[in-house]
């Protein structure tokens, strides 16, 4: 009988042990500033990354959502914390949105894009796609500015065959309803557009978990 269950046991550790190592997860790394990192927001989980990773799920995407966001962040910030989170991570996509505290600082718009574009070179030096997420400046910064800012994104993912989201509050800046007070940043209402505005430039990146084994 003891013979039996020390048996029994070692089946048991066998079982555990190979089916322990979970199945190899892709990373998405969602690397921007306050609009992804959920600034203002009662609940995390309402934000637009977390509810990209429940789509994901729900949709049978066999991806991980790393959200590295940080409130505040400017593109040369971003250039300093790429490197580490590129090597820790190792995403398969990156979602670059960052740019919009350098327009609210009416920060060098050259300079900015070659921040913008030290960031892409590093996510494709590291194998990994990039989907690039625009902003746009308020008209109170000038005509020349704002349109400056405009077409460093436009003009960027042209130049390096990016896909892009134009603008990512497009269809929610304007809507009182979906922004919180400061006008800067999307409420818990303005939360799924924004996921929409993502998704339509996302999802030609993606794989489907079914689909593995089957080819591209």
């Amino acid at each position: 009988m003891k013979r039996l269950l020390v048996l029994l046991v070692l089946i048991a550790a066998s079982v555990a042990a190979h089916g322990a190592a979970p199945a190899e997860t892709s990373v998405i790394l969602v690397f921007g500033d306050s609009i992804s990192a959920g600034y203002g927001l009662a609940r995390f989980e309402s934000g637009w990354v977390a509810l990209l990773q429940t789509r994901l799920r729900t949709q049978e995407y066999g991806y991980q959502v790393v959200n590295a966001s940080v409130s505040g962040e400017t593109t040369a910030g971003g250039v300093a914390r790429l490197p580490r989170a590129l090597t820790l991570h190792q995403p398969k996509i990156v979602i670059l949105e960052l740019g919009g505290n350098d327009g609210l600082r009416a920060l060098p718009i050259a300079q900015m894009r070659a921040n913008l574009v030290r960031m892409v070179d590093l996510a494709a030096a590291s194998g990994a796609k990039v989907l690039l997420l625009g902003m746009r400046m308020p008209p109170n910064y000038g005509p020349d500015y704002t349109e400056q800012f405009r077409l460093c994104y436009t003009d960027l993912a042209r130049d390096k065959k990016l896909p892009l989201v134009p603008f990512v509050l497009n269809d929610i800046a304007l809507h009182p309803n979906l922004m919180q007070a400061d006008g800067i940043h999307p409420n818990e209402l303005g939360q799924s557009p924004l996921l929409a505005n993502v998704w339509t430039a996302l999802k030609p990146l993606l794989h489907s978990s079914r689909d593995v084994g089957h080819g591209p």
